[in-house]
């Protein structure tokens, strides 16, 4: 099991003032050195963090995975192809959300992924993950597909208000995970994720291969400092492993 990083917000950190600083690029450097084993971000079509430019320099500097997240418009598509990420995870994409709100819904997505989208990526090497919730019939069309990773949406595991909710989308979550294994896919995991949740995710939910954490993260590092945050989300990740 592996944490990727997601570094969007040290870039909308730094637009807020459009001085330069801080680098998303330099951050992901600090992930990776203490620790993380890859990068993710969100080019949007929007533009309202990570830039094209630091898009090319991530694929420079990084020396782990990266993770590149996009909605699959003939625009991100062309980008993604160029840069060459080891991962490319297709995620829905709404210009008034304030972030990602739940998993694609393959029944809608479905023929157009199949028609336009897949057969751009034929050849590339690059493999393909979807951002699905733990839906039985999205996992299996994202196999129909031929995704080689599902990321499955812990947004409302993570916003669980009551344990009977919580329990209920970590039995749900532990099914999709167990699913998708079965089915031949690699399972990674993310959204909404934090130090007081991580844990319990993790020991209840099998076959969990990369896990993406971003704003929790890097909202702590603004106490903690990048360093110590990473590594302490490393520390729950061995923790549960063990138990």
């Amino acid at each position: 099991m592996k944490l990727l990083v997601n570094i969007d917000h040290v870039a909308t950190l730094r637009n807020a003032r459009g001085e330069g600083y801080p680098d998303p690029v330099d951050a992901a450097t600090v992930c990776e050195n203490a620790g993380a084993a890859g990068i993710v971000f969100h080019l949007r079509g929007d533009r309202r963090h990570i830039r094209d430019e630091d898009v090319y320099r991530l694929k420079n500097s990084v020396k782990g995975l990266l993770d590149f997240e996009m909605a699959a418009t003939d625009e991100m598509i062309k980008i993604c192809k160029e840069i060459q990420p080891e991962l490319c995870t297709l995620v829905p994409e709404g210009r008034e959300e304030l972030t990602t709100e739940g998993g694609l819904n393959m029944k809608k997505v479905y023929d157009d992924f199949e028609n336009r989208v897949f057969p751009k990526f034929e050849g590339t090497g690059i493999k393909m993950s979807l951002f699905l919730d733990p839906n039985p019939e999205d996992i299996k069309l994202a196999h129909k597909l031929g995704a080689d990773v599902i990321e499955l949406h812990t947004g409302v595991y993570a916003n669980a208000v009551t344990v009977t909710e919580r329990e209920k989308e970590l039995s749900r979550l532990k099914k999709g995970a167990e699913l998708i294994h079965e089915l031949g896919m690699t399972v990674n995991a993310g959204h909404g994720l934090n130090l007081n949740n991580l844990g319990e995710l993790i020991r209840e939910v099998p076959y969990l291969q990369d896990i993406s954490i971003g704003h929790a993260l890097i909202s702590k590092s603004v106490f903690w400092g990048l360093d110590r945050t990473v590594k302490e989300y490393l520390k729950i990740m061995d923790e549960a492993n063990e138990k």
